[in-house]
């Protein structure tokens, strides 16, 4: 499942709706959104995120949210370290061969360490 599937399942769902009446009012298919919750697509559109936002009454800090989760769930990344240093290409191949290995706590460390810090 990808951020931005958890999400939206998780809005959907306080809602009361099932993915069949959710799909049917914002006109995808049932399988298509479960297979976005599911984090089986890629990322979705701009104009299907802009329904989605609209059919779940969501505003500003969420609907912001839901647009940068959107942004940061394609399940299938690809990193080109073309023209960076040794060090990039070889951490990002580690990372690419050993995240699946790796506990949530592991996995929300390094997301902290890469994320750049907030301001207060």
């Amino acid at each position: 499942m990808t951020p931005f599937g958890a999400k939206l399942r998780k809005l959907r769902e306080e809602r009361g709706l099932t993915q069949a009446q959710m799909a049917e009012d914002i006109g995808v298919s049932p399988a298509y959104l479960s297979a976005l919750e599911h984090g089986k697509r890629g990322r979705p559109s701009w104009h299907l995120i802009q329904s989605l936002i609209a059919h779940l009454g969501v505003i500003w800090d969420e609907a912001e949210e839901l647009v940068r989760l959107a942004r940061v769930s394609h399940p299938k990344v690809t990193i080109d370290t073309s023209g960076l240093s040794p060090a990039a290409t070889e951490l990002a191949n580690e990372l690419a061969m050993k995240i699946s290995k790796l506990d949530e706590e592991s996995l929300v460390r390094l997301l902290h360490q890469l994320k750049p810090k907030q301001p207060i």
